[in-house]
């Protein structure tokens, strides 16, 4: 049973109306709030399932190593959508893939992300295909994510995924972590609480979840860390 909702994909942006306008544009997600320095775009998926694409101003965004980025739908269409994004302004990306399946880009402010090849485990889920998170151990963290969220394992799925229990979506994937976490992740993902903030935090401890930040720092939201160190916001629940 979960006690937080995945609710948000968050970027942090030198520009952020620019930068959610691209993503927005890119994925065919509905603007929610449209300014300057705070930009928001809605993706739904099912009655009850929707995910937020959340753009937040920073002076200068991490350069540490990313540890998640998006995986976008392509198989039959992969070079079409490719051409599309190239359109809106992406451009092509060298991270040292090599010869491989999927294509990859990065949007205006240098995200990576990948275009992907057809693959069984990816259908119901358009436009993103997978939200790949690296992970110091993925079954471990594919638990943790599960029991918070309710999201379910994918069968067969390589590397370790979830997906929400609607069957649409895309999957939360867990992948091997080229070398340990360091530094502030540039995207991270929110969760919206379902209950009393000091339970949710407990049982957030209790499974090896880690404060980054508390009540006492002013903020609306409390900033935790996975199992692997992954940074996520819990948000209170809605009034």
């Amino acid at each position: 049973m979960r006690f937080v909702q995945l609710e948000n994909i968050v970027w942090d942006a030198r520009e952020p109306r620019r930068l959610g306008a691209f993503w927005a544009a890119a994925l065919g997600a509905e603007p929610q709030v449209d300014l300057p320095d705070h930009y928001e775009a809605r993706l739904s998926f099912a009655d009850d399932f929707f995910l937020d694409l959340c753009f937040q101003p920073v002076a200068t965004p991490s350069t540490s190593p990313a540890r998640l980025h998006l995986d976008l739908a392509g198989g039959a269409r992969q070079g079409a959508v490719v051409e599309r994004l190239l359109a809106l302004g992406a451009v092509h990306a060298d991270i040292g893939q090599g010869e491989v399946p999927w294509v990859v880009l990065a949007d205006p402010e240098g995200n990576a992300f990948c275009v992907m090849e057809h693959r069984d485990s990816y259908v119901g889920a358009e436009p993103i295909a997978a939200l790949p998170l690296d992970s110091a151990a993925p079954e471990r963290d594919a638990a943790f994510w599960s029991e918070i969220t309710g999201w379910l394992p994918v069968e067969r799925a390589e590397p370790a995924a979830l997906r929400h229990p609607s069957g649409r979506g895309p999957l939360l994937e867990f992948c091997p972590e080229p070398e340990p976490k360091r530094g502030k992740n540039r995207l991270h993902l929110d969760v919206r609480s379902d209950g009393d903030d000091d339970t949710v935090v407990d049982r957030l401890e209790r499974l090896g979840a880690r404060p980054v930040s508390s009540p006492s720092d002013g903020l609306p939201w409390t900033v935790f860390a996975d199992p692997s160190g992954n940074e996520f916001c819990v948000l209170p629940p809605v009034s």
